[in-house]
């Protein structure tokens, strides 16, 4: 499948089915993360992966859009080893290269047939807290993966799409 087509094709999905990611489809998504390109190739992305009944419910009490998912990667990145911007000070590449990560793995799971959410209606403190994190790792965001029941199908918004030129500036 063209890459575009991949794009146009993916969407948020909100109805998951109970059916369990085969391990090595899962292994090719956490892959897809793990070769992502990062500011200076520091790779601060740690991904946490939440399957077990307890892990889930724990997701579910940290925000409402988990939909059942039947695994969840929290996605974080370690404040130690993130690329500082002498430049400008207080910033850091961690949201940037964890955004690369789980755009790539989401796309890695839907060529595999796998459907995902991008997930990040929480509170960072909330769920660094609840999933008990050390203190230099940052959640940035939640990836819930698993395969569209019957009832899936894109939200209207989906369709909803600016026109390039309302996006491309030239200078």
């Amino acid at each position: 499948m063209d890459f575009l087509d991949l794009v146009n094709k993916r969407y948020s999905e909100r109805y998951f089915d109970n059916t369990p990611i085969e391990q090595e489809k899962f292994d090719k998504i956490l892959e897809a993360g793990r070769l992502v390109p990062t500011a200076c190739n520091y790779q601060p992305q740690k991904f946490y992966i939440l399957k077990s009944k307890k892990a889930l419910e724990l997701a579910a009490s940290v925000t409402p859009f988990t939909y059942n998912s039947p695994l969840i990667i929290l996605i974080c990145y370690d404040k130690n080893e993130v690329w500082k911007n002498k430049r400008e000070e207080g910033y850091n590449s961690g949201e940037q290269d964890i955004a690369i990560a789980a755009t790539t793995m989401m796309y890695e799971a839907e060529s595999l047939g796998i459907h995902s959410l991008w997930i990040r209606g929480f509170n960072s403190k909330i769920a660094s807290e609840t999933f008990n994190l050390p203190e230099n790792i940052v959640p940035g965001m939640m990836l819930a993966l698993g395969y569209p029941s019957k009832k899936s199908k894109p939200s209207d918004w989906h369709f909803k799409r600016k026109s390039i030129k309302e996006m491309a500036v030239e200078l």
